[in-house]
């Protein structure tokens, strides 16, 4: 007989339809008695109407995850929740009310994990397009973290996003940290291969690094009040308390 682990605990994920990321890297990163089920709520590109739009079935494609009674359910679409800076709680109350089940959104997972570290200046790296990318610069201004520097590639599709070489976003945090003082980096957006970058970037920046797959990771195990250290993707997984340092010129 062939043991296999199916996890005691339970974590609902509305994914974007077209993410091949998302999954891979929250599940390497998930504890392993930490069950991931998911559901997908249509998004393939960037537009104002596109990223909208995802939230038109959200109450269906909540309540079909409801129907495997997940302990929490996580909204997670960064360009989504934080489209405005009111839109992450409403997400949460929509899903709830479906439901009857605790929400999160990756909006929430990224206040909370900057809120941790520390962090009020924020290098902000991603691919999205301008819009996109200045959408995610007044959500976090909104919340009182300020971005002091960063860039964004200027990607318009899930696909075209799975498809961006990981070397590619080093040499992009590398090149928009130049110069720039911050207490953390933020490398945004669920559909890049990123979380394997984390640890060897922190390392050469010499600042706590966080990727939305990451902080979704880290927030949803605080909210399942499961305390656990997860080495190998950066330190706000590795470890549930965080010693708040001086902020450093990159």
């Amino acid at each position: 007989m062939t043991a296999i682990s199916y996890g005691d605990r339970r974590l609902g994920v509305l994914v974007p339809s077209g993410n091949s990321v998302a999954e891979t890297e929250l599940r390497a990163m998930l504890p392993p008695d930490v069950t991931m089920l998911t559901t997908r709520l249509e998004l393939r590109g960037s537009s104002a109407a596109e990223l909208l739009a995802m939230l038109i079935q959200l109450e269906h494609a909540a309540a079909l995850l409801g129907h495997a009674e997940p302990e929490v359910i996580a909204f997670h679409c960064t360009a989504v929740s934080t489209f405005a800076p009111h839109l992450a709680g409403e997400i949460r109350d929509r899903i709830s009310a479906a439901t009857g089940r605790r929400a999160i959104a990756t909006a929430d997972a990224i206040l909370a994990g900057l809120a941790t570290l520390g962090a009020r200046r924020v290098l902000l790296v991603t691919p999205y397009v301008e819009a996109v990318h200045q959408r995610e610069v007044a959500f976090l201004g909104a919340h009182g973290v300020r971005v002091t520097g960063g860039s964004c590639l200027g990607v318009d599709s899930n696909t075209e996003m799975a498809a961006i070489r990981p070397e590619t976003i080093v040499a992009q945090v590398q090149a928009a940290a130049s110069g720039v003082v911050a207490d953390a980096c933020f490398i945004s957006c669920t559909a890049i291969r990123s979380a394997g970058l984390i640890a060897a970037l922190e390392a050469t920046l010499g600042i706590p690094v966080i990727t939305s797959n990451q902080v979704l990771v880290w927030h949803a195990l605080q909210v399942l009040g499961i305390h656990r250290h997860v080495n190998g993707f950066g330190r706000l997984l590795s470890s549930t308390t965080i010693a708040n340092g001086p902020s450093r010129r990159t």
